[in-house]
């Protein structure tokens, strides 16, 4: 088995497709995000202490690490050798690993990009609201795939989500993010930086007004630490660039009069990983689970994290894999139909009559 993850959740992501292939008798090849080098070796060191710990037999090799950029991950999913590639990161990286992999008819298992939206409704409770979508756009400086991209509140409570909304935004403690008070750390390099500039422009462009994205703290950190302030960008539609997913804590306000026009907008993007809905409302709540296309659809509750225990991942170009969950053992593991007959008869199937002299 081939893992490739990202550098946003570089133990995580690995840890789940790591456990199961190895229970099910699999050997692992890692390839960690080129950010996230030392996350790889330290997971690598626990595991071979753990093997001299418990004195376990157990085969040579049974985890690797290999390092380097997109020609280490395109000569694994070349491989024969390799029975299955998960890889984890943007829907860029999914398209780009996939034909390697179905060049040679091999399986593959994407979690790839979101761009996650919010529908809030007039009936939904406004605090517990503007907690999830600020946990939501701005937690892990907006670096998850199960982020909140989008909001799409009704017309009625629009205004004043949106004031609230800036207001705490105001008080987001911004800094070093192993100091336990602050809520946003940093983006993880100058090219997500130039990324959140370059969405924030195209959406002004496109009619959007902006609030907060500046770069700050440069003064007080290393010039290659990228500290910003989380944006709100409200949008008279749903443009261009709210279509196209930005990994930085950008979140697009917009706003809608009609339950099916929000619906509707919701699905109207390329990824389908998460979504929720913040309503009282029992019928507009089946309506949404019934009617989102996405992987993971909640009710009153934010878009990003997961339950280890329920079946994570997404449709269209989020990859369509499932990790964690009751059967995602199932993923590591090769399917056989074994017919065993221990008779001195010789049955044929579907009960057909079959005689030799």
């Amino acid at each position: 088995i081939a893992v490739i993850t990202a550098f946003n959740f570089p133990v995580a992501v690995w840890s789940w497709n790591f456990a199961l292939p190895i229970v099910c008798g699999n050997s692992v090849i890692w390839k960690p995000s080129e950010k996230t080098p030392l996350t790889a070796l330290a997971c690598q060191q626990l595991f071979l202490n753990a093997v001299d710990k418990f004195d376990g037999d157990v085969p040579e090799n049974l985890s690797q690490i290999v390092f380097g950029d997109s020609v280490a991950g395109s000569a694994l999913a070349e491989s024969d050798k390799i029975k299955l590639v998960s890889a984890t990161g943007s829907t860029r990286m999914g398209q780009f690993i996939a034909p390697y992999v179905a060049s040679r008819l091999g399986r593959y298992l994407l979690e790839l990009g979101g761009n996650n939206a919010m529908i809030v409704t007039p009936s939904a409770d406004l605090d517990m609201t503007l907690k999830a979508i600020v946990f939501s756009a701005v937690g892990t400086a907006g670096q998850r795939c199960t982020t909140l991209r989008r909001v799409i509140a009704h017309e009625s409570i629009y205004d004043e989500l949106v004031s609230k909304l800036k207001k705490i935004y105001k008080t987001i403690s911004i800094g070093n993010p192993l100091d336990e008070k602050n809520l946003v750390g940093p983006i993880i390099d100058a090219l997500a930086f130039a990324d959140m500039e370059r969405a924030l422009l195209q959406a002004v462009a496109e009619g959007g007004t902006t609030f907060g994205g500046d770069r700050i703290l440069e003064d007080k950190f290393s010039p290659y630490a990228f500290y910003v302030k989380p944006a709100i960008v409200e949008m008279p539609e749903q443009s261009a660039i709210v279509k196209t997913e930005t990994f930085a804590p950008i979140v697009y306000m917009m706003k809608y009069s009609d339950f099916d026009e929000a619906l509707e907008t919701h699905n109207d993007v390329s990824q389908g990983l998460s979504s929720c809905i913040f309503s009282t409302d029992i019928r507009e709540t089946e309506k949404f689970l019934s009617t989102s296309d996405c992987g993971l659809a909640n009710v009153n509750i934010g878009t990003n994290g997961a339950e280890i225990g329920g079946a994570f991942g997404g449709e269209k170009e989020t990859g369509g894999g499932r990790e964690a969950g009751s059967d995602s053992w199932k993923s590591y593991m090769r399917r056989a139909t074994n017919t065993i007959n221990y008779s001195t008869e010789m049955p044929l199937a579907q009960g057909i009559k079959f005689d030799i002299e």
